[in-house]
């Protein structure tokens, strides 16, 4: 379109109202510089093209003497002209876009040349775009391109109420503003454009962080779609690794914006030739995909892809040491998303994911070792640990508590404890309720009972073994003390340790250290002991059977439990607890217990202590039909009567030699109490 040469080139009209405003005359040129210079100081000073045409505006109005302006941007991706406009008034707004070739401006951008209406009432073309500036009451309209020697990227436009002349001076000076606006958004631009270096290369030191931190493949995986998010603004991310037969490939990490759906069909092995990766990994190279190219991919990953939304998606390969290991996708719902110039940046991010992965496939059989290992520890600490609290030991005599104070203070201390009573009298449950109170009570509680082992194996269980160790030695065994590893270990039955394996043990206790079986490395642990015996060690010691420096070594804390015929007020207490454990296992309902059960348990003797008692009552739950517990009394009565007239004297004079026995093995002196009577309320 060729310009209104008799508005360009034509005689401007002067009056006062003008020549204050319109710099087209000699008296006015330091004025025009000064503004002009205030203007490029803006320009320079403001980052945001918004906020830079929001303050440019009323400043090229005022300077200009012009009631309307307009800033028309060329868009590449849908080839019109988005225009922002301001009057004098300070009312402002936005134009429906035009197609280039429908507008003055799309003239003005594709043509570089300006356009002066001298009265646009007389102006037939543009129609629509001359409709809309009748309608903001324009009378005479003038557009400048604004455009560098690099970029083209739009039009000024200057418009006045009056059908009115404009000099060639003042168009000069027009497009010097314009030329100067344009030169502020390629400065904005060079602007942006190191800032997105900047945080791309913040991202490429993220995502290094992030991989670093873990050799596992998963780990790695999902912190690599974790430090993308955001850096090149995609929608979506997948990373994909390929099986070792090369033939498909296995979604490790997917991050889905906008698709949960597609999120769920990612997580599938996908054949290698359905794969819209295929491409990128057979060639090696970024590979680019347009919505039109995915629409033609007849797949069900190209089929989910378009349900999510996406138009636009980009495949980069891992690339480690010359072979592909798999490959990023990025996927985005905006058209053309990703760029060539994305390319190499996509490329520092592939390789140094590639590079993690490589370096933790070095380690993976390693790390597939520390995950057997690690599945054995759960297993033994499944199989070992229960959530044991002191307030779950039942009873409230006197002894006992004597017994859980002293297991309270005990507890915050790392000291070897050595736990002492008969069979059946809860020293597993006080050591594990040691255990709960210490402050390794999150850590391992490894029990490890020295008579259920055979005497060729014990060593190999409590201090492990190397691979070839002795036949059968098939695989390396971590053992008991090794779990127990900033936790504790309790060694059940130590009275059974074997006299050769007792030094080594000892060792443990004074040093903290040993080797496995068949090992030559030196291995460190922090484990707290207790052990737990219903042997007489005094007299093991004195026989030759236990040595005595380990004795002492044990005898730190010693803490002896009670028989259950010596806190016999406890019993109506446990019959109940057991009543009610047994009847929820056992899927019973017993409500009454009858007195003269429970007399008849107060007055045996319980050599299996509460571990006998609690067998009973569960015999007693599996033969009550109804809801009243009925105990086979006649068991009780005859063993009664049977210890009470034995040869060997009265179940009394039993109690009292048991008693002396146990004061001599602690060498403890407590004033002996006579028994109390207690009677069933």
């Amino acid at each position: 379109m060729a310009e209104d040469s008799s508005g360009l080139l034509g005689d401007a009209r002067r009056d006062k109202n003008r020549c204050d405003h319109w710099p087209d005359s000699e008296g006015h040129e330091d004025c025009r510089y000064r503004e002009l210079l205030g203007i490029a100081d803006l320009l320079v000073g403001t980052r945001s093209r918004a906020d830079l045409f929001r303050n440019l505006a009323p400043r090229i109005l005022e300077l200009t003497g012009c009631e309307f302006l307009n800033f028309s941007l060329h868009d590449p991706r849908q080839n019109c002209m988005i225009t922002h406009y301001w009057k004098r008034n300070q009312e402002s707004g936005e134009f429906d876009a035009f197609a280039v070739d429908q507008c003055v401006s799309g003239w003005v951008w594709m043509h570089q040349e300006a356009v002066v209406i001298r009265d646009v009432e007389q102006e037939k073309r543009f129609p629509e775009c001359i409709r809309i500036l009748r309608n903001h009451g324009v009378g005479s309209y003038s557009m400048f391109p604004m455009t560098t020697p690099s970029e083209r990227y739009g039009a000024l436009g200057l418009g006045r109420s009056s059908p009115e002349a404009v000099s060639l001076e003042a168009t000069e000076f027009f497009q010097r503003i314009a030329s100067m606006v344009a030169l502020a958004m390629e400065n904005q631009e060079a602007h942006r454009e190191a800032e997105e270096q900047r945080r791309r290369l913040q991202g490429l030191v993220a995502i290094e962080e992030e991989l670093s931190a873990s050799l596992d493949v998963e780990t790695l995986a999902k912190r690599a779609i974790s430090s993308l998010r955001g850096t090149l603004g995609h929608d979506h991310a997948a990373l994909l690794l390929l099986e070792e037969d090369g033939t498909a490939l296995r979604k490790c990490a997917i991050d889905s914006a906008h698709s949960t759906k597609f999120a769920a069909e990612e997580l599938t092995r996908v054949p290698l030739q359905q794969s819209l990766s295929a491409r990128a990994i057979e060639t090696s190279s970024v590979t680019f995909w347009s919505l039109e190219e995915l629409n033609q991919k007849k797949t069900s990953v190209a089929d989910a892809l378009r349900a999510s939304g996406i138009q636009s998606l980009v495949n980069v390969p891992l690339l480690a040491d010359g072979k592909v290991l798999g490959a990023l996708n990025l996927g985005s719902t905006q058209k053309d998303a990703f760029s060539e110039q994305d390319s190499e940046y996509l490329q520092l991010v592939a390789s140094q994911i590639a590079a993690a992965f490589r370096h933790a496939s070095a380690y993976r059989e390693n790390a597939q070792l520390k995950d057997r290992l690690a599945s054995a520890t759960r297993t033994l600490e499944g199989a070992f640990r229960v959530e044991m609290r002191s307030d779950e030991i039942v009873g409230s005599s006197a002894a006992l508590k004597r017994v859980l104070d002293y297991a309270s203070i005990v507890a915050d201390t790392d000291s070897t404890v050595l736990i002492t009573g008969e069979t059946g009298t809860g020293k597993e449950r006080v050591a594990r309720a040691i255990h709960s109170m210490s402050r390794r009570n999150d850590r391992s509680f490894i029990k490890l009972n020295c008579a259920a082992i055979p005497t060729g194996l014990l060593e190999s269980e409590l201090f492990g073994h190397e691979k070839g160790a002795f036949t059968g030695a098939v695989s390396q065994k971590i053992g008991r003390l090794e779990l127990a590893d900033k936790g504790t270990l309790l060694l059940d039955e130590i009275g059974e340790v074997p006299l050769e394996l007792q030094p080594k043990l000892l060792r443990v206790l004074q040093d903290q250290e040993f080797e496995r079986l068949g090992g030559t490395r030196t291995i460190r642990v922090d484990a707290r002991l207790i052990a737990a015996t219903n042997r007489d060690l005094i007299r093991a010691v004195e026989e030759k059977q236990f040595r005595s420096d380990l004795f002492y070594r044990l005898h730190v804390f010693p803490l002896h439990l009670p028989a259950l015929r010596e806190r016999r007020e406890d019993i109506p207490l446990l019959v109940r607890y057991f009543v009610e454990k047994s009847s929820v296992r056992l899927n019973r309902r017993i409500e009454f217990i009858p007195d003269e059960a429970v007399e008849a348990m107060l007055k045996w003797s319980w050599p299996g202590n509460i571990r006998e008692l609690e067998n009973f009552i569960e015999r007693s739950v599996i033969l009550s039909a109804g809801n009243v517990l009925k105990p086979p009394l006649a068991e009780l009565h005859q063993e009664i009567a049977r210890q009470g007239i034995g040869p060997e004297g009265t179940l009394r004079d039993k109690e009292r030699e048991h008693i002396t026995e146990i004061l001599r093995q602690t060498r403890a002196f407590f004033p002996v109490r006579a028994e109390p009577r207690r009677a069933w309320d």
